[in-house]
């Protein structure tokens, strides 16, 4: 015949869409023409097939030949098509057999010597064939992480003389099995390495248990950077299936997937001269940004006044809706956005605004200032805001073996999850409304005291049911079936800025070593 099929996948986003490559011979001068809305990428691919099938001791059909990439309105970019259009010119010109090319998918770019060389964007396609019930066949390079998926038929080639041996029955690839398990991972730090701020390790385990956003307020080195780096090391492991997801958006980033990250939360912390399309995403073909490449991992933002403010609204509808959509003229790209945020700043400009040590002589409107920088709607989705103060010299001294480890704290956040995950499918932070009043039932008295607060605090509808999701986690962890009127008050005294914003600038009550006092409003 000189007509042929296979199938192949394009990149869209973190889809994998299927894509039939038909190659077509016929009479007239020799040349090659590739239709179906291709890239310059994969136009440029007439002139490496060409060479890869000559250089492979293959004829190159002195022919017209036709590559039809459809569908014909779906972008096509990159250089993974490659090898399914060799395997389409040989077997449409009867140098393959094509009676089983329907069982297999092909992803690869060639070399001019025929090598495979890997591409990007292999694991979501590896999802989708095995969905499909197809074999597919990838450059050795990219056959670790096309494995990570369970139950796919995998076949994995350095050269196209290997592709081409084992559909003409004359040596057979063998299945690709990588255990990567067994591969040597990064270990998280360790919560015990913090010393001192018993209150500021309370509100870490209550935001990993219930998925909550989280804000440290204190001066210069006082281990807000350190607590934040210590939250992906007491979250509970990740499920297969949040692995893959976390995994797939790294294989379509510009440093693909690292096989050392495998089931380990991802923690991003991009500087604060990072742009908004650095942070959520885009590019003439969009690329996931900061907060997708922290899918159900954390995003910590350090300096969080110091991030330009037009920047940090971009964050404002993925914190609740989990997913982030880039619309270009030509193409548009969905996103997974499910990260946790944790952020970071200072009381003031100088950075020690209630210092014992007095040091910080800027003014109340130089204060407030500084906190405008932060919009009042992108706080209100921050479920915590707590203080880190200075510590004294007694605490920062090693410990005696008594501190807590990360190990100690996941424990107790495991089995709070599983409440959560048991009671509703989802963690306490992606409550609906609906959901919430069904798992977050307050007696009179509880009530009282939550009407009470927001009406003296000023706060608004969402600060209101974000207040009763944290008093939930809270429960959760106590082992308790309903939500208690301490609960609910500890879920209040973490609305520190909003507690500021009803009563003056940064009231304080504090204990004599520094921590702040749980008051009912």
């Amino acid at each position: 015949m000189s007509l042929s099929t296979i199938y192949t996948r394009a990149q869209s986003g973190i889809n994998a869409l299927p894509v039939t490559v038909e190659a077509h011979l016929s009479g007239g001068l020799p040349t090659m023409s590739i239709v179906g809305l291709a890239d310059t990428e994969v136009k440029e691919s007439r002139e490496r097939v060409r060479a890869a099938l000559i250089n492979s001791r293959y004829e190159f059909p002195a022919r017209r030949i036709t590559i039809n990439l459809a569908p014909a309105d779906l972008p096509k970019g990159g250089g993974r098509f490659d090898l399914s259009i060799a395997i389409g010119i040989l077997a449409a010109s009867g140098q393959l057999p094509d009676n089983e090319l329907h069982q297999y998918e092909f992803l690869g770019e060639l070399a001019l010597g025929g090598d495979l060389r890997p591409v990007s964007g292999v694991l979501p396609a590896a999802i989708r064939a095995r969905n499909d019930g197809r074999t597919l066949v990838v450059p050795e390079a990219n056959a670790t992480e096309a494995a990570l998926v369970s139950g796919i038929n995998l076949l994995a080639a350095n050269h196209l003389l290997e592709v081409c041996a084992h559909l003409c029955k004359q040596q057979l690839l063998p299945a690709f099995a990588s255990d990567i398990q067994a591969q040597v991972k990064q270990q998280p730090e360790d919560l015990s390495e913090v010393r001192g701020q018993p209150h500021a390790k309370r509100a870490l385990e209550i935001a990993a248990a219930g998925g909550h956003s989280l804000l440290f307020i204190g001066p210069p080195g006082t281990g807000k950077t350190m607590l934040a780096s210590r939250l992906p090391g007491i979250l509970p492991p990740m499920t297969e299936q949040e692995a893959l997801e976390t995994a797939a958006i790294q294989s379509i980033s510009m440093h693909g997937f690292n096989q050392l990250s495998w089931q380990q939360r991802p923690f991003r912390s991009p500087h604060h001269t990072a742009s908004g399309v650095a942070l959520v995403g885009g590019g003439s073909q969009p690329r996931p940004g900061e907060i997708s490449l922290a899918h159900h991992g954390v995003l910590f933002l350090d300096e969080l006044p110091e991030f330009d403010r037009k920047v940090l609204e971009v964050l404002r509808e993925p914190i609740e809706s989990g997913v982030i959509t880039i619309s270009r003229a030509a193409r548009q790209a969905e996103f997974p956005a499910r990260f946790q945020l944790v952020a970071a700043m200072n009381p003031c400009p100088c950075g020690y605004h209630g210092h014992a040590s007095g040091r910080c002589h800027c003014s109340a409107e130089q204060v407030q200032r500084y906190r405008a920088r932060i919009s009042g709607p992108l706080l209100d989705r921050v479920d915590m805001h707590v203080d880190v103060p200075s510590q004294p010299l007694s605490q920062l001294q090693p410990a005696d073996g008594s501190t807590e480890t990360s190990h100690d704290v996941q424990v107790r956040v495991i089995h709070a999850r599983d409440r959560q995950l048991e009671r509703s499918g989802k963690p306490n932070a992606q409550l609906g409304n609906r959901e919430l009043d069904d798992v977050c039932q307050l007696d009179s008295e509880c009530r009282a005291l939550l009407e009470e607060s927001i009406h003296r605090l000023g706060l608004s509808a969402r600060a209101y049911h974000r207040i009763q999701r944290l008093a939930r986690t809270i429960a959760d962890l106590a082992n308790s079936q309903s939500v208690t009127s301490s609960h609910l008050c500890e879920a209040i005294s973490y609305r520190r800025l909003d507690r500021q914003a009803g009563t003056g600038i940064y009231p304080e009550n504090r204990t004599s070593n520094g921590n702040r006092n749980v008051i009912n409003p």
